[in-house]
């Protein structure tokens, strides 16, 4: 399994192999080998900035040469007219990792921002937001930082890293009893230590898994907001609770209220709109 560092260089590596190929042929046939110059990457919408460090390393990764001058560091707030930071190299250098740096950071930054947008809304509960595996392929590390840097909670980055006993999980197993022996069985055999979580879709399953017992979390799917109450009430803190499915910005104060510990919103990171940044000469 690759560590977080080296998922992130192999992206960096994909993603400068996809955009320069055999070499940026406009920049190589204009701007000379040895021209040095000086980029400032300027904030044009305001937001939580997201990415500075993962553009460091594309920077570095490209050409040691270059300097970085870091204005302002993740989870910064800024607006219109901040400069983030400033970048000294050869020009060439600056110009063909404009748009890598300009894509993560915007991306990363949208999701801070709209992951704190979320995480205000749930101010005075004790309610945390999580993020979901709805990411966009390659990229899930740095959209996951992205929401903690935001905010909010990292729930699982994968399928190694937690048990989330789910509807079709359940039902190809044969039940909740059934999918949970097998769960513990199988966590036994091979030395596992994995939180549990299972989701439910009715008052009748959350009797069914508090009777069994052996689970960490419980998440409601597709709950109303009443309902989530009554569930709520229902497991009485014996467990953690989540809810997911359907929920708005709109609707999760209500959901929050409810008493819930967790709601999974994939919006944070499926749904997002980057923040608008420039990367221009200075």
């Amino acid at each position: 399994m690759y560590s977080v560092d080296e998922l992130n260089d192999r992206l960096i590596d994909l993603a400068f192999a996809e955009d320069i190929g055999d070499g940026d042929h406009t920049t190589l046939c204009c701007i000379p080998e040895e021209a040095a110059g000086r980029s400032h990457l300027l904030i044009k919408e305001e937001g939580i900035l997201a990415g500075v460090r993962v553009a460091k390393e594309v920077f570095h990764r490209f050409d040691p040469a270059m300097t970085v001058e870091v204005l302002l560091d993740d989870g910064a707030h800024v607006r219109p007219g901040d400069v983030a930071m400033v970048v000294t190299g050869k020009v060439r250098s600056l110009l063909q990792t404009e748009r890598l740096m300009l894509n993560i950071m915007q991306r990363m930054s949208g999701i801070a921002t709209m992951t704190h947008k979320y995480v205000e809304r749930l101010e005075g509960t004790h309610t945390r937001v999580l993020d979901t595996r709805k990411t966009t392929p390659g990229m899930r590390m740095m959209e996951k930082e992205a929401v903690r840097i935001g905010g909010g909670v990292n729930h699982r980055i994968g399928l190694f890293d937690m048990i989330l006993l789910k509807d079709n999980h359940v039902d190809f197993a044969g039940g909740i009893d059934a999918a949970l022996d097998r769960c513990h069985s199988y966590l036994k055999e091979k030395g596992l230590d994995l939180k549990i979580e299972i989701e439910v879709r009715s008052f009748d399953e959350i009797r069914q898994v508090m009777a069994h017992g052996g689970v960490d979390r419980i998440m409601f799917d597709n709950f109303s907001v009443d309902d989530t109450r009554e569930a709520v009430a229902m497991i009485g803190g014996k467990y953690e609770t989540e809810s997911s499915g359907g929920i708005t910005f709109d609707t999760i104060r209500d959901y929050a209220e409810c008493g819930v510990d967790f709601i999974s919103v994939g919006a944070l990171t499926h749904s997002v709109k980057g923040l608008d940044m420039s990367f221009k000469a200075c």
